[in-house]
């Protein structure tokens, strides 16, 4: 079951009078289940393709459905609702907030949704477990080391069972132990059935998926 369709999605954006293509006609299908990363150099389009595959932007031209729901053309509102119901984010810079502890962190999409607190601290606290924090839930950002804080993140992404994780360079501030950890984690979730999408400029990270997308000048091309 297809969890992402684009077709023939292009974005445009005018720099110094100029009309710039940061995407070029890009069709593609992410199923259910799959791990897909997201690659290319510099220039080549992947944070446009991030921001419209999270549904923080929309394309000039062309189709996205989400979950079988045709979000090409939504206001900001509606796109805000898809996000908090369809994606779990996973930074690169964690945006976690210093002032709660790991706990709170995890439930603030759920504060946001209007969960009850007991509920949301409930799911939070089970999210941390199964990330391996179970010892970690009263910690605050300062208090934990760089993975620990990327694992908070990500146990907030999942805390709305969402359609899919979309990771934006999740291991860009680790050491290489701790992006190998992180990438296991990834791993793991993926395996429990949940669809990632990495998008990164490192080979290695990107050999973690099941299959890489590759994007140049705005256009893919898995054989570059």
């Amino acid at each position: 079951m297809e969890v992402i369709r684009i077709e023939g999605v292009s974005k445009h954006y005018l720099v110094g009078g100029n009309q710039v293509k940061a995407l070029d006609g890009v069709n593609l299908t992410i199923s259910r289940g799959e791990f897909v990363a997201i690659m290319g150099p510099s220039g080549s389009g992947k944070s446009t393709m991030m921001n419209i595959l999270g549904c923080l932007d929309t394309p000039t031209e062309g189709r996205y459905w989400l979950n079988g729901t045709d979000v090409s053309n939504m206001d900001d509102d509606a796109l805000s609702d898809v996000r908090g119901r369809e994606i779990g984010f996973v930074f690169q810079s964690f945006n976690l907030l210093p002032r709660y502890d790991a706990l709170e962190n995890v439930s603030l999409p759920l504060l946001y949704a209007g969960v009850p607190r007991e509920e949301r601290l409930r799911r939070a606290g089970e999210a941390l477990i199964r990330v391996g924090l179970g010892e970690r839930l009263h910690h605050k950002p300062n208090e934990l080391s760089g993975g620990q804080r990327q694992r908070v993140a990500i146990a907030r992404a999942l805390i709305n069972n969402p359609s899919i994780i979309l990771a934006d360079e999740p291991t860009g501030n680790l050491d290489t132990k701790t992006s190998d950890d992180i990438m296991s984690l990834f791993a793991q979730i993926n395996s429990a059935g949940n669809t990632v999408v990495l998008v990164t400029h490192e080979e290695d990270v990107a050999e973690c998926a099941g299959r890489i997308v590759r994007l140049r000048d705005g256009r893919i091309c898995n054989g570059c």
